[in-house]
C-alpha cells in the first residue's frame, strides 16, 4: 500500500506520517509541492516509466493551500492523464470555506479532511478511498480481461471466413468491416467441381456478442450443408432447419438472419439463387444491364419450415456479381430506392473489384451511431474468355 503525502508544511507531514506508520502503512512517499508530486508521478516521463511510477501510488493526500500551485488546480492537471486520474485523492485544508471544498471535490479529489488532523476521520476516510481503488483496479482489470477475450473471438471468428479465389472464370473477395470487436455478418464460399461454386452472405439480427455466437454456430454446420445439399433451396432450408434447433428457454428476442445463397455455374453461364430476406445481389453483364437478385423467401429462423423455389437466370459474356448487407448503405442519405440506385452506380463501370474506391465510398464513411451497424461487400468477377 503506497501513499503520497504532499504537503508544504513539514510538521503536517510529520503527524500525518505517524499516524500512518502506527497504524501499519509504511510505505509512505512525501513530497513539498505540487512540482515534486508530479515528478514523483511520473509526469513529464515516457510512458514505460509514467505508468510504472502512476502503478506505484495507490493513494494521494494532498494538501489545498501550497505555494506556487494549489492542491486544487494540481488535482485537476492529475485528472487530465489517463494513467493518474483513478488514483484516489484526499484533500487536506484548514479552510472551512464550503464554495473552496465544492471546487476541490469537482477538480476531481474523492474526499477531504480538516486540520487539525482527527486520527479516526483520516483513516475512516482513507479506507473509504482504498476500498473505492480496490474495487475500481478489480473492475478495470476484469475489463481488460474482458477485452483480450474478445480480440481472441475476433481472431477465431475472421478465421473461418473464406479467403478469395483467383479462379481462370471466376474471382471472388470480400470488404469486411464490423462495427463490433464481434460481428453479426458472415460469408463464406466453396468449389463444388465442374466449375461450379456455392457462395453465401448472411445478416444476423443485431450485432455484438450475442449475434455474433449465432454466427459461429452457422459457421460450424454450413461447410457441410452446402456441399451435402448444394441446391440453393436444399441449403436455406437445411440451414432454417439447423438454426432452430438452438432452443433457448426464456429468450426474449426471436433471433434470424437473413441471406442470400447462389450456386454459380461458369461451365453453363447460369446462376441459380434463394433470397431469404436479404438486399438484394446485383449482376452485372457486359452491356450495362443490371440484374437484382430479389428476396424469393422468408428471414431464416423465423418459421419452423420455410417454402420457397430457387431462381435462375443465365449470364452472357463477362460480368460481375455484387452481394452486401445492408450496414454498406447506411452512409447514403435516401430511402432503400436512393441508396440501392446509388449503389449500382458506384459498382456499375467495372467487371473487377476496385478496393479503394469501394472502401473510400463505403467503408470510410461514418454512419450515424443509432444506425451503425457491419458493413460487408462480396465481389465475384466471371470471365468469358477464360478456358473452362
Amino acid at each position: 500500500m503506497n501513499i503520497l503525502i504532499v504537503d508544504d508544511n513539514p510538521t503536517n507531514v510529520i503527524i500525518i506520517r505517524e499516524i500512518l506508520k502506527r497504524e501499519q502503512y509504511t510505505n509512505i512517499v512525501t513530497s513539498a509541492s505540487a512540482r515534486e508530486m508530479f515528478e514523483h508521478l511520473g509526469l513529464g516521463e515516457p510512458d514505460a516509466i509514467a505508468r510504472a511510477k502512476a502503478n506505484s501510488f495507490d493513494l494521494i493526500l494532498l494538501d489545498m493551500m501550497m505555494p506556487e500551485m494549489d492542491g486544487i488546480e494540481a488535482c485537476r492537471i492529475i485528472q487530465q492523464h489517463e494513467l493518474l486520474k483513478d488514483i484516489p485523492i484526499i484533500m487536506v485544508t484548514a479552510v472551512g470555506d464550503s464554495k473552496k471544498l465544492a471546487e476541490a471535490l469537482d477538480a476531481g479529489a474523492m474526499d477531504y479532511v480538516t486540520k487539525p488532523i482527527n486520527k479516526v476521520e483520516l483513516l475512516a476516510r482513507m479506507r473509504l478511498a482504498l476500498r473505492l481503488k480496490h474495487e475500481k483496479d478489480w473492475h478495470k482489470e476484469r475489463d481488460q480481461h474482458i477485452q483480450d477475450e474478445l480480440k481472441l473471438a475476433s481472431l477465431v471468428q475472421h478465421a473461418v471466413l473464406s479467403t478469395p479465389i483467383h479462379d481462370p472464370s471466376f474471382q471472388i473477395e470480400a470488404l469486411y468491416k464490423p462495427s463490433f470487436e464481434l460481428a453479426g455478418d458472415l460469408y463464406a464460399w466453396y468449389p463444388l467441381g465442374e466449375g461450379r461454386y456455392g457462395v453465401i452472405l448472411l445478416d444476423m439480427m443485431g450485432h455484438g456478442i450475442s449475434s455474433s455466437l449465432f454466427c459461429m454456430f452457422i459457421a460450424s454446420v454450413l461447410k457441410d450443408t452446402v456441399t451435402t445439399y448444394v441446391e440453393p433451396e436444399k441449403v436455406i432450408q437445411e440451414l432454417n432447419r439447423r438454426f432452430n434447433q438452438l432452443h433457448i428457454e426464456n429468450q426474449l428476442v426471436q433471433y434470424y438472419f437473413t441471406a442470400i445463397y447462389l450456386v454459380v455455374d461458369t461451365k453453363y453461364k447460369r446462376i441459380d439463387y434463394v433470397n431469404a430476406g436479404h438486399p438484394p445481389g446485383l449482376f452485372f453483364d457486359d452491356n450495362g444491364e443490371v440484374t437484382k437478385l430479389s428476396t424469393s423467401t422468408f428471414p431464416v429462423g423465423l418459421f419452423d419450415r420455410i417454402e420457397m423455389e430457387s431462381r435462375s437466370f443465365h449470364y452472357e459474356g463477362d460480368g460481375h456479381l455484387v452481394l452486401y448487407t445492408d450496414g454498406l448503405l447506411e452512409a447514403v442519405e435516401g430511402d432503400q430506392d436512393v441508396q440501392l440506385n446509388f449503389l449500382i452506380d458506384q459498382l456499375k463501370s467495372n467487371h473487377h473489384l476496385d478496393k479503394n474506391k469501394i472502401e473510400t465510398v463505403f467503408f470510410e464513411a461514418s454512419a450515424p451511431a443509432d444506425r451503425d451497424d457491419d458493413k460487408c461487400l462480396v465481389w465475384i468477377s466471371l470471365n468469358e474468355g477464360a478456358d473452362n
